[in-house]
């Protein structure tokens, strides 16, 4: 009988959580690690079933597949603390972080892990949604890790052996999807400014397959903002490295700053976002 291997996620935020249940199905248990977590940290993995541990030692010792989902600003910090640790698994840094960061990430590592770089396109795996996660690096390891999600609504697809392919892929799609979602607020919020949003609405309504006749997303992205904005500055840094002008992708990011103070609000409406936006 082939080993079963132990998966530990770093950290289940909504879309961490919902992967990690998916990988749950092949492999038990996937580990999470409590230390400094927030309540809703917390009843997020009870509710998709994780396995409380201690501390990031435990994790690390048990564990034979790391994934990192998190916010972009933390990427290299939660990474330097598990190279720390000499972990010596495959550690899949899967966040919305730029190619150059990833590669940063797989030299702390040396020879000690084996990094493979990840990259989720869609939505967080719940209520029939299926997010493909894109991955790159050694083929054994992607290898290994397509097998934790096979069947399961968690798709994968391999990109080849470098480093920095799966991020470059992510940000390039994060790049037109968030900054045309912060088109339509300014847009919309603009018409509002002159009593004409209503009749903007309208005219969008006639165009089908817009953004801008999707309205009702902004609160959404008002209350994504505080993970939006830092993964608009990794697409930036991304276009300057190419050459390409990266000065769209940080006014994006200015201007979702400015619903930073609406982290995470399921209550926000269309007409509290468009305020917040208006506030300097």
């Amino acid at each position: 009988m082939p080993h079963q291997r132990t998966v530990g996620i770093l950290h289940p935020g909504s879309m961490g959580a919902a992967v990690a249940a998916c990988a749950a199905t092949n492999t038990s248990p996937v580990l999470w690690c409590t230390a400094g977590r927030s309540p809703a940290s917390i009843a997020r993995a009870e509710q998709f079933g994780l396995t409380a541990v201690a501390t990031l030692s435990e994790l690390l010792e048990r564990s034979d597949i790391v994934i990192s989902l998190c916010p972009p600003a933390a990427a290299e910090d939660l990474a330097r603390d598990v190279a720390e640790h000499r972990y010596a698994g495959v550690y899949v840094e899967a966040n919305a972080i730029s190619p150059s960061r990833t590669t940063r990430i797989a030299d702390l590592f040396g020879s000690t892990a084996t990094v493979v770089d990840g990259g989720v396109i869609g939505s967080p795996p719940v209520g029939g949604k299926s997010p493909t996660l894109y991955l790159s690096g050694p083929a054994a390891a992607v290898a290994d890790v397509e097998a934790l999600f096979a069947d399961t609504d968690v798709q994968t697809a391999a990109l080849g052996q470098e480093i920095g392919t799966a991020s470059a892929l992510k940000l390039a799609f994060a790049s037109f999807q968030k900054t045309s979602r912060v088109l339509v607020a300014l847009s919309v919020a603009l018409a509002k400014a002159h009593g004409v949003d209503q009749e903007l609405l309208q005219v969008a309504a006639r165009r089908t397959g817009s953004y801008l006749a999707e309205p009702e997303y902004i609160a959404k992205t008002a209350a994504r903002a505080w993970r939006w904005g830092p993964e608009m500055e990794e697409v930036a840094d991304t276009l300057a490295d190419a050459g390409l002008p990266p000065e769209m992708l940080h006014a994006a990011a200015s201007t979702l700053a400015r619903w930073n103070d609406a982290k995470d609000d399921g209550e926000l409406t269309l007409t509290d976002a468009l305020d917040r936006l208006a506030q300097p």
